[in-house]
């Protein structure tokens, strides 16, 4: 992809990234809907780490096993303990994000109502780390095998 002209390398890019959308809103999805569900009974912040973990879970199986599986160098557990890992990481990172925007939101700014919370965490904050989980995803934990590489 290098030397490639923005908007082929945007075309070669765009299977992965509708495939990413749609795995992210299932993702999206069960963030929400948990995070809804547990507002109430544990708080906002308890509540948004636990539908965090399980959209978490459910973005990893997805990607390792359609939207990157192109980008997969398959092979040894090694590999599958390296993706594993790397992926927690750029989960984690988008997470904290997510739960900043939460705590900013909640606290400093005062807005303490359930909507308030839910634009926070699940629409700006997630819209950020969407972002970030993307490029993280694709350049770091789902690379192609060494021989196949090209600067991200």
């Amino acid at each position: 992809m290098a030397g490639q002209h923005p908007s082929g390398r945007f075309r070669a890019v765009l299977p992965e990234l509708l495939r990413f959308g749609v795995i992210g809103g299932l993702g999206y999805a069960s963030d929400v809907l948990l995070f809804l569900l547990l507002r109430g009974p544990c708080g906002p912040i308890t509540a948004k780490a636990v539908s965090l973990t399980l959209s978490t879970a459910v973005a990893f199986l997805g990607n390792r096993s359609w939207t990157f599986r192109e980008r997969r160098a398959g092979g040894p557990a090694a590999q599958v303990g390296r993706e594993t890992a790397m992926f927690l990481m750029v989960n984690l990172a988008g997470a904290l994000l997510q739960l900043a925007c939460v705590w900013i939101s909640h606290y400093p700014l005062g807005l303490t109502s359930p909507g308030a919370d839910l634009v926070s965490g699940s629409v700006v904050g997630m819209s950020l780390a969407t972002a970030l989980r993307f490029w993280g995803t694709r350049a770091l934990v789902f690379r192609p095998p060494r021989a196949d590489r090209t600067p991200v």
